[in-house]
């Protein structure tokens, strides 16, 4: 198959892909091409002066926990990684600019709970048009619906000063929190999409050459805009589905004494399946995995393709039955009320090494635990006090600040949460929870003392001689 290169030549098309020296985004994943790429300037540009500050503060306390950030960050800024408040000084001056911004499920209007919020793409690409007086390469980098860059492509050719084009491209971004750096180091694939013009082609080369001062060429795939688009959703979504799969497997598994390790591992030896994604847990989170879920539901709903849409539904209804499921766990087997009693829920964000807490199952199970009038200890090592209480806020709207306060405690450690506790809920799989003293966590307990595994993280049999009641998920044992 030849390259982009040689079909330009071949076509003997005047277009040379612009050589990129300038570019400006909004999000740190850019600040990889400013380490890998010492010879382009890149600013992120953020209208929060406040997370600005923390972008360049001395001792480098920024914004973001990503394990890796703070040394790419260190080697780069200053040097050619810059971080501003002047957008439109970003816009200007850029050659690329890589459009990364939130977009979340819309909460009114039509395709509500399902359709991706737009807006926030909508006005990044009117500011763009806005303000460029030269022509620029625009990257869609956010998770939108396929045919966005269509409606983006309407806008800027509608408001473009003359002689200023525009070209788009879809680059989405295959990430996992926690491992993000190391997955831009060595991606798996680089996917960038373009028109099949020759304008197209040759800026889909312009990206092309920025990745491939760092990642093999054969990595970088080149297919239509379209194509691009629709990849990242389905890729998001595929690998939800595995989790769901194993996770309505680990629901069998309890019911008949069979062992989800055991199940999940003898399943990934299949070559044709692999290991990858087959983790049992109380339940998947995170920015991506739902919202993209429902946008692909919505997006089959209005290609009139009900059968698809209820298929794809399916894995986020498993994915909400798996956290309902745990929770009603721990009410039966705590004699079936848990009113008045003191539970400690270790982790709140929705996977260890990151501070993220959207669609964090930790949220889910404390309200379930709200609800039921427990009072519930809370400790993760590395989410602000002041997002988990906005988040349980909007879990439980009808309940105040003041009447959640009274009924949760955020902790500053693992043995303050777990003291005077009847039970522990591992919610995140941080390693921290393996190797804290299990043996003081227990004497400050009240007894009988259990601990519910969402996580398949701890060793359930020292955990039961030490003297701890242990319910794992996916696991048929009995008290």
């Amino acid at each position: 198959m030849e390259s982009i290169t040689e079909h330009l030549k071949h076509q003997n098309l005047a277009l040379s892909p612009v050589n990129v020296k300038k570019i400006c985004c909004s999000g740190p994943t850019c600040a990889v091409i400013a380490l890998k790429c010492p010879h382009i300037q890149v600013t992120i540009v953020d209208l929060n002066q406040a997370r600005v500050d923390a972008w360049n503060d001395a001792d480098f306390h920024l914004p973001i926990y990503e394990p890796g950030l703070e040394d790419v960050v260190r080697h780069a800024r200053g040097r050619n990684l810059f971080f501003s408040t002047d957008v439109d000084k970003g816009i200007q001056d850029a050659d690329l600019i890589f459009v990364s911004v939130n977009t979340p499920t819309k909460k009114s209007g039509v395709g509500a709970g399902f359709a991706a919020d737009l807006n926030y793409v909508e006005l990044a690409t009117r500011r763009i048009a806005a303000v460029a007086s030269t022509s620029k390469i625009i990257v869609e980098k956010s998770t939108v619906p396929c045919r966005t860059a269509e409606s983006m492509r309407t806008i800027l050719e509608a408001n473009s000063k003359p002689a200023c084009r525009f070209d788009i491209l879809s680059n989405p971004e295959f990430l996992a929190e926690g491992t993000a750096i190391n997955d831009l180091f060595a991606p798996d694939r680089v996917l960038i999409g373009s028109l099949q013009t020759p304008e197209g082609l040759s800026a889909c080369e312009s990206l092309s050459q920025v990745y491939a001062n760092w990642v093999p060429k054969d990595c970088i795939l080149n297919v239509g805009l379209w194509s691009s688009e629709l990849s990242k959703l389905a890729a998001n979504a595929m690998l939800a589905q595995r989790i769901s799969s194993i996770n309505a497997l680990s629901a069998i598994c309890e019911a008949t004494g069979a062992n989800i390790d055991e199940v999940s591992y003898a399943i990934g030896c299949d070559s044709r399946i692999g290991p990858k994604f087959l983790k049992a847990s109380v339940g998947f989170g995170g920015s991506c995995f739902q919202k993209d879920i429902l946008n692909l539901v919505y997006l089959s709903e209005s290609l009139h393709l009900p059968e698809v849409a209820a298929y794809w539904r399916q894995v986020v209804e498993m994915n909400e039955y798996q956290k309902r499921r745990f929770s009603k766990t721990v009410v039966d087997t705590l004699f079936n009320t848990i009113t008045g009693k003191r539970i400690a829920v270790l982790g709140f964000a929705f996977k260890a090494d990151t501070g993220d807490t959207r669609e964090s199952a930790a949220i889910t199970l404390i309200r379930d635990f709200l609800s039921e009038r427990a009072f519930v200890n809370i400790y993760d090592p590395k989410v602000e006090h002041a997002q988990i209480w906005q988040d349980l806020q909007d879990a439980s709207p009808q309940q105040s600040l003041q009447q959640l306060q009274k009924q949760v405690t955020i902790c500053s450690s693992a043995m303050s949460a777990c003291k005077n506790a009847e039970a522990v809920v591992i919610a995140t799989e941080w390693k921290e929870f393996k190797n804290i003293n299990w043996e003081l966590i227990y004497a400050g307990m009240e007894k009988p003392a259990f601990v519910f595994d969402g996580r398949l993280l701890l060793d359930a049999e020292i955990l039961r001689k030490i003297g701890f009641k242990v319910v794992v998920i996916g696991r048929g044992e009995r008290l």
